[in-house]
């Protein structure tokens, strides 16, 4: 059997034990598919029948969850997590609490982390996990009943050793917190069980900024290597979240000026530059939705949801030279990416995680434009967490300086990883095909190496 008929055998196989998990099949095709360079020029892969071992969690864990609201109610929720490979270290990847979570989500999210991961260099493994708990609209009083009752299932499966939650989508400072303290009560320890922790009990310094800044840093040394620099661009940044605002801040320390944020409402766009102390404030301070900013800037322009484009973004129409699209999955359509492609864009930067559907991925790269996967490019988030786990283990905490340079020359090693291997395998730029190779090969040689497990 051929490497191409191998992999096409092996996505049919997800689809026949996996039913209805669209993102899951989206993240393996596109993984499995640009290994073929690698599988064909070494046979140790199939013959070890990695592919399939691969794609398949090591273990899946679903589980019910019933809290109480504020009202007497009881509500119940599912709650998931995927273990899916723990060949080079301890699971680790988020929690995402939003109302779209089933378990295709988490399996796609999980599979993805796995190489993210690897990328970074750092001994760490790939899971993820979460609820259809929608923090929305919540006291902070449910919020906590309902961690508090999600970790006290969680906390059998998790351990500094074993598997490290960190944060997602609706699971902030805040999250973080009550979940931490619902484990130390059940366990009686105070251990670096979870990262995106508060700076007075063992968080790390730059967590919150690291996976937008890294998202920058990234993209200058992917523009650095075909020279050109990202000061001067006009970016579009999609979401309003901590990716989005933190790339929004690095953007305007290197001298480059984002037009725009989104969020479930509506696109912000402001041609003179996004004020960033007012979005800090709408987001972070009040959590109000961005149609707040239109009342303190009359220059701006916003464009609800119901006035998008069919099959396409607001934020995306919008003229550029880099997209960072950092909100969710397919955020950026086949038609988005053929209006950046007209209006001069030259980059698209994933700050989420596989931002960009399918159709538009294979539009980007017959085109001209940049693109760099969000396996490799929003991977400083979970870089800067296992950096809050190295500071946990030897009791310290680092200061933001140090915590930035390291996250910066982790970047730096990402890009040049994933560069130097897509140059290896004769298609020099396509960091989509670097990046899963690379990857995909150290946590393949790690189970190889390991057995038959």
């Amino acid at each position: 059997m051929s490497s191409r008929e191998e992999v096409e055998r092996i996505l049919e196989y997800i689809q026949e034990c996996s039913p209805g998990q669209n993102e899951f099949y989206q993240a393996s095709e596109e993984v499995l598919f640009s290994l073929l360079p690698l599988l064909e020029n070494d046979s140790r892969y199939l013959n070890n029948n990695i592919l399939e071992r691969i794609v398949v969690p090591e273990r899946t864990i679903i589980f019910r969850v019933s809290w109480i609201n504020d009202t007497g109610e009881i509500k119940t929720n599912l709650g998931y997590r995927v273990q899916f490979n723990s060949a080079i270290g301890p699971y680790k990847g988020g929690l995402r609490f939003h109302p779209s979570v089933n378990l295709g989500i988490i399996k796609f999210l999980g599979f993805e982390q796995i190489f993210k991961n690897a990328l970074t260099g750092l001994p760490i493994g790939g899971a993820k996990g979460g609820s259809n708990f929608d923090p929305k609209g919540k006291s902070d009083n449910e919020i906590m009943k309902f961690c508090q009752a999600f970790m006290s299932e969680l906390y059998k499966h998790i351990g500094k050793n074993k598997d490290v939650p960190a944060g997602d989508i609706g699971v902030s400072a805040r999250e973080i917190g009550y979940l931490f303290g619902q484990y130390k009560r059940l366990r009686g320890e105070f251990e670096g069980v979870l990262t995106g922790k508060g700076l007075n009990w063992g968080g790390s310094k730059a967590r919150k900024e690291a996976t937008g800044y890294g998202s920058v840093y990234f993209a200058e040394n992917f523009l650095n290597a075909n020279n050109n620099t990202i000061k001067g661009k006009t970016c579009a940044v999609s979401g309003s979240g901590n990716v989005a605002i933190y790339t929004i801040e690095k953007l305007y320390d290197m001298g480059a000026t984002p037009i725009s944020c989104s969020d479930s409402r509506g696109t912000i766009y402001h041609k003179n530059g996004i004020v960033l102390s007012s979005l800090k404030e709408i987001k972070e301070v009040n959590h109000e939705t961005l149609e707040a900013y239109t009342l303190l800037h009359d220059d701006c322009e916003y464009i609800a949801i119901k006035d998008y484009p069919e099959d396409g973004h607001a934020v995306w129409q919008i003229p550029c030279d880099i997209a960072f699209p950092s909100a969710t999955q397919n955020e950026l359509t086949l038609n988005d990416a053929k209006q950046l492609l007209q209006n001069g864009c030259i980059l698209i930067n994933e700050g989420a995680n596989m931002p960009t559907t399918a159709e538009a991925l294979k539009f980007i790269q017959e085109s001209k434009m940049l693109f760099s996967p969000g396996k490799a490019a929003n991977a400083g988030g979970v870089a800067t967490s296992q950096l809050e786990m190295s500071q946990n283990a030897s009791m310290e905490q680092w200061s933001f300086e140090e915590v930035d340079i390291k996250l910066r020359t982790i970047m730096q090693d990402i890009f040049n990883t994933a560069y130097n291997t897509s140059k290896e395998f004769g298609c020099k730029g396509d960091l989509v095909t670097g990046a899963n190779i690379a990857g995909f090969r150290k946590v393949a040689d790690s189970m190889i190496e390991q057995g038959a497990i």
